[in-house]
């Protein structure tokens, strides 16, 4: 076989995987987006109100980070019955995960409501406490349409219309944006409501975002609403064990970053402030490789569908190399400039000094950082979401926390070393994933 005809099966896949990956890639820069408004335009309000909507979205973000990634096994479900052409099982996916989210709106709804007088107890100053419970109480019913929109946004992804889902996101970015004018700031002639405005904002833009999928779906895929199955609860508990494990993964994920941060309130406030800028900026280009990801998950598991065990490798190595390439260009802009993009956020001098050194370690970890969660996506792409929950936890919480409390606290190397733990967990997992992955690819049986 010639070279030319070698290579054409990886280029066409490339196609494919870039093709579907761009808007989903838009859509997570979407959600980092969001949130940065918000704070741009509370922050012109008081420290306080800045203060008390970190605290409430907080505390809202571990619910709603449980709740969408109870909603992953779609990823797999549907793409594999597009691979295998049945339609019929698309259909009842679709439905089956409508339903699941609607589970886990009133329970985790619920729970957010229920959490709000409790956050005096979190022993915070009563200003900021006391704005954290009426923001909370808001963005507790943007929980609903958020879970929805993700229960919509995985079939779209895993049949290939995703250029809406963008389209959805840059749409409520800019009605986020417009509200949070109006509501936070009391603009064109509404009350300032300062941070319960940002709560209505959010809320707001939650539920057109979803409209516009609602409407999509109306317009692109009428099918879908008259193939509603007779409700199967077999098919409920079947998503819900694919996603339980990616749900703990994420959690477990968001748990170890924020357990960092803690520590780096108890260093000082310039290593808190610094930790904060270098993973907001870390936190963005992830954005990247965590749509990749979920790309990876829908190739992967629409060619498992098509029984091809060639392809199926083939995707997962398309998406695995796509992503550790985008973040060897974000390694090397971190490398080349650290003390400007930590200066995009502060002009204090201790805290830029500190941000600049935080970036060279990030640095280190983008290229790590993206093949864990693209490998990742690739293996739930095979319906296996226990592997990587396995390895989050041991890589984050066996080997990074300690090396990073060790480091960080126990031998005086403050923040610094907070980060290299980060680091070495993240090259744990990636090297974990990569070594199962590969495994997988050497003994998978369509058949089995």
């Amino acid at each position: 076989m010639s070279p030319a005809h070698e290579v054409r099966p990886w280029r066409d896949e490339l196609r494919r995987l870039w093709r579907l990956a761009w808007p989903v890639v838009l859509g997570e820069i979407g959600w980092q987006s969001m949130g940065l408004v918000d704070t741009l335009i509370v922050g012109r309000v008081s420290a306080a109100a800045l203060a008390g909507v970190s605290v409430g979205g907080a505390l809202f973000f571990v619910a709603a980070i449980f709740g969408t990634g109870m909603l992953l096994g779609l990823d797999f479900a549907v793409a594999r019955a597009a691979g295998a052409a049945r339609r019929d099982e698309i259909y009842s996916f679709f439905w089956h995960g409508i339903a699941l989210a609607a589970l886990l709106s009133v329970l985790l709804t619920a729970l957010v409501v229920a959490s709000v007088p409790a956050v005096p107890r979190l022993g915070l100053d009563p200003e900021v406490a006391a704005v954290a419970m009426d923001y909370l109480a808001v963005l507790a019913w943007s929980l609903p349409p958020l879970l929805f929109f993700n229960a919509i946004r995985r079939y779209l992804q895993a049949v290939g219309s995703v250029r809406i889902i963008a389209l959805a996101m840059v749409l409520a970015n800019l009605v986020n944006g417009a509200a949070d004018w109006s509501l936070v700031l009391g603009n064109w002639g509404a009350p300032a409501l300062g941070a319960v405005g940002a709560a209505w904002a959010t809320l707001a833009s939650r539920l057109f975002m979803l409209l516009v999928l609602v409407v999509f779906l109306l317009w692109a895929h009428r099918d879908v609403f008259r193939a509603r199955p007779a409700l199967d609860w077999s098919s409920i508990r079947y998503l819900a064990a694919l996603g339980l494990p990616a749900a703990v993964q994420l959690t477990l994920e968001v748990g170890v970053f924020a357990t960092v941060t803690g520590m780096a309130g108890r260093i000082g406030a310039t290593a808190a402030a610094g930790h904060h800028i270098v993973l907001s900026i870390a936190s963005f280009s992830f954005m990247v490789p965590l749509g990749i990801s979920a790309a990876a998950a829908v190739r992967v598991g629409y060619e498992v569908g098509r029984g091809d065990p060639q392809r199926v490798a083939r995707a997962g190595w398309t998406a695995i190399a796509m992503g550790a390439a985008v973040m060897s260009g974000f390694s090397a802009l971190f490398l080349a400039i650290p003390a400007f993009l930590v200066g995009l956020f502060t002009v204090d001098a201790a805290v830029l000094a500190t941000g600049a050194a935080l970036m060279l370690v990030a640095a280190v970890f983008q290229l790590f950082d993206g093949v864990q969660v693209v490998a990742a996506g690739a293996l739930r792409g095979l319906g296996d979401t226990r592997t990587p929950m396995v390895i989050n936890l041991i890589a984050h919480w066996f080997v990074g926390l300690p090396i990073g409390a060790t480091l960080g606290l126990g031998y005086g190397w403050g923040v610094t070393g907070l980060w290299i733990g980060l680091c070495a967990g993240l090259v744990a997992a990636a090297v974990l994933l990569i070594g199962v992955w590969t495994r997988r690819m050497r003994t998978w049986n369509p058949r089995a």
